[in-house]
């Protein structure tokens, strides 16, 4: 009699990494040099800092403010049309008797051209992930006297709290199929933005 032979298992095939993590790992360092140059300049040191993080907040939402009525997008990401943050920066902006920036430059995406979803969808990768520090930067506002219902509005939580709202986001980001151009173009999508804020971050304020 011939005992049986157990077959060795087969390895498990390592589950990919999520979208919105390839995203966190091919961005990490040109979003550590924002965050440097963001934390470094003390923009919530004295009102006239934070006037100025506001303004480079406008002018980045000014870029992607057509992305939110996007039908193609509203499509893939129901929650887009309460995620836009333009309207509340120039509240904020008129709060503090600020005139909004008027550059000369057209924005990113401008109304009524059409949209490639794969690129917006790294633009929009960047402007959601910047709630997630909305938080800290709230508590640095108030104790400039500002609030969720002056002056610091874009900086309010959601009422799904800061970490449900952004796997809200990611789950809608992930579930979105692309081949392998449109990850490229994702990808592409999000160093762009990374790279546009930091060139207003070094205009604005330095």
């Amino acid at each position: 009699m011939t005992s049986a032979t157990t077959a060795a298992p087969l390895p498990v095939a390592a589950t990919p990494p999520s979208r919105a993590k390839r995203l966190k790992a091919l961005t990490h360092d040109i979003h550590e040099r924002l965050d440097t140059t963001v934390s470094t300049t003390a923009s919530f040191a004295s009102r006239e800092g934070y006037i100025r993080f506001t303004r480079m907040q406008f002018l980045f939402h000014r870029d992607i403010d057509a992305l939110y009525a996007d039908a193609a997008l509203r499509d893939r990401l129901p929650d887009l049309a309460e995620r836009r943050q333009l309207p509340l920066l120039r509240h904020d902006l008129a709060d503090l008797g600020v005139a909004e920036p008027q550059p000369a430059d057209a924005p990113a995406f401008a109304p009524g051209t059409p949209v490639d979803l794969a690129t917006a969808l790294g633009w929009l990768y960047v402007a959601e992930g910047s709630r997630m520090g909305a938080t800290l930067l709230r508590k640095d506002a108030a104790r400039l006297g500002l609030s969720d219902a002056f002056g610091a509005r874009h900086l309010a939580p959601a009422r799904e709290g800061p970490a449900a709202y952004w796997r809200i986001f990611t789950a809608a980001l992930d579930a979105v199929a692309l081949d392998a151009d449109g990850e490229a173009r994702v990808i592409a999508g999000a160093e762009a933005a990374f790279a546009r804020v930091q060139a207003y971050a070094d205009d604005t304020l330095r």
